[in-house]
């Protein structure tokens, strides 16, 4: 399996600070932000990896990360994304790195506690389709929120108003080699962004999604709020921990 991770944007949510650099970049606690996501998949067993980035600090990325050999890589592959157009437009640049095997998709502001082994082995068994892993928020309308019955997803409503429940989609996504078909086919959502949402719709229309749960914390890093406790979290608990529990099903 590849990994994916995702890096451009603008960051235009903590403007001033990303006014001088990409906001993957910034520092979380003791390691730049980028660190974190990229031990995540390091920690599952992926080792073949491809960041995507963009703006005007892509050349940053390659001082700070060169080959990973902070995280025991031999190399570390690196594409460029012009403007912003959403996760899924970001992920359609990977299409010839991933090649048609299966991909693990984390966004370059996400960190977890523990880690996701289980579920990146769990998805190296599953014939074909993806994997989701969700996690209970006190505010699932900042995300990708699942409306469930009976443990079972029915539908993933971006950033809803009124949340079918109090789960989130975390940024950490598993597809096999048909993601790039689906992306090819998406259209522009309201915010005039290809919203990978509707990407986990399609294959939950297939019948193909399925989820666990996430054990330990999970944030994004993406406003000052959210990297302040980022920060907090891990100064004082720890991230990317090897040991974890195996994930558990949802419950609505």
């Amino acid at each position: 399996m590849k990994g994916v991770v995702l890096a451009g944007g603008t960051g235009s949510r903590l403007h001033p600070l990303t006014r001088v650099t990409n906001k993957h970049l910034l520092p979380v606690y003791n390691q730049p932000m980028i660190f974190y996501p990229i031990q995540t998949l390091v920690n599952a067993g992926i080792t073949d990896i491809l960041v995507v980035t963009g703006g005007q600090n892509a050349g940053d990325f390659l001082r700070l990360l060169s080959n990973g050999k902070d995280f025991g890589l031999k190399h570390i592959n690196y594409t460029y994304q012009e403007g912003e157009g959403g996760i899924a437009d970001a992920l359609r640049l990977a299409e010839h790195f991933v090649e048609g095997e299966k991909v693990c998709v984390i966004l370059g502001d996400n960190l977890i506690e523990t880690n996701v082994a289980e579920a990146a082995e769990r998805f190296r068994r599953q014939e074909r389709g993806a994997h989701i892993i969700l996690k209970e928020v006190d505010d699932p309308e900042r995300f990708g929120c699942p409306e469930l019955r009976d443990g079972r997803i029915v539908r993933i409503e971006e950033k809803p108003k009124q949340p079918k429940s109090r789960f989130a989609v975390t940024g950490i996504y598993f597809y096999d080699g048909t993601v790039f078909e689906k992306i090819q086919r998406l259209r522009p959502s309201w915010r005039g962004e290809l919203e990978i949402t509707d990407v986990n719709n399609m294959y939950l229309e297939e019948g193909t999604l399925t989820h666990s749960l996430l054990e330990g914390w999970w944030t994004d890093a993406g406003t000052f709020e959210s990297l302040r406790r980022a920060t907090n979290l891990v100064a004082e608990t720890g991230a990317n921990k090897v040991t974890q529990a195996a994930p558990q099903k949802a419950k609505p």
